[in-house]
């Protein structure tokens, strides 16, 4: 839970400080500019505060691991609601009012989670999860959007350390495997998500886990 609320606040307050001209700058997700993926941002804020509003009373269907689903095909941008959060981002025309809009969402969304009992049972995608594994998949979900933020924007914060490493945590239990001790956390998640491609000697270093990666979650 407090991983949550640390890389929650991070993403939020990189963002709060973004100049207007970095909007228009490309993210780390492709096809999209930062001003996408904070809409994207407010899209995922709103999955918060419906998920944690969504009680269940049967027993989980999925953890924090097995709650994604993973190919090894990077977006390319051209999924219809990759589309719509374009045009959404679009409509924002002023950063200002997309900045509004996440700092208005996101900290609600953020105290709904602060109020979650851990325990609790939630329903999601059509699936049962306990909330503080949902809470926990989105440890993930803003680490890797932060580094997006910063794909193209040297000046933006790094993403907190402990979050970080409980990403690469859980992407080597999504993986089966994990990345070689010689490969620190940011890399391991840049390399093992196909943000970046690995250098040869990360390759060498991956060993038969490499054949496997990318690993796109969704």
């Amino acid at each position: 839970m407090d991983l949550f609320s640390r890389s929650w606040t991070a993403l939020r307050t990189a963002v709060a400080e973004f100049p207007d001209e970095d909007f228009s700058q490309p993210s780390g997700c492709a096809g999209w500019l930062v001003r996408d993926l904070v809409c994207h941002l407010v899209i995922d804020a709103q999955d918060v505060l419906i998920t944690l509003a969504t009680p269940a009373a049967t027993e989980p269907t999925r953890d924090a691991v097995t709650y994604w689903e993973v190919t090894g095909t990077p977006p390319s941008g051209d999924d219809p609601l990759d589309a719509l959060t374009v045009r959404l981002a679009a409509a924002y025309e002023q950063p200002s009012l997309l900045k509004f809009h996440l700092d208005d969402v996101g900290s609600a969304a953020g105290r709904a989670a602060g109020l979650a009992a851990p325990g609790l049972r939630v329903g999601t995608r059509g699936e049962v999860m306990s909330v503080s594994d949902y809470l926990t998949t989105y440890v993930l979900e803003w680490t890797l959007h932060h580094l997006d933020l910063a794909a193209h924007l040297p000046d933006v914060p790094e993403a907190p350390e402990e979050g970080l490493a409980r990403s690469r945590q859980l992407l080597e239990e999504i993986a089966g495997s994990a990345f070689p001790a010689s490969l620190p956390d940011k890399d391991a998640l840049l390399v093992g998500t196909g943000r970046r491609n690995p250098t040869d000697a990360e390759e060498a270093g991956l060993g038969e886990l490499a054949a496997r990666l990318p690993l796109v979650l969704g």
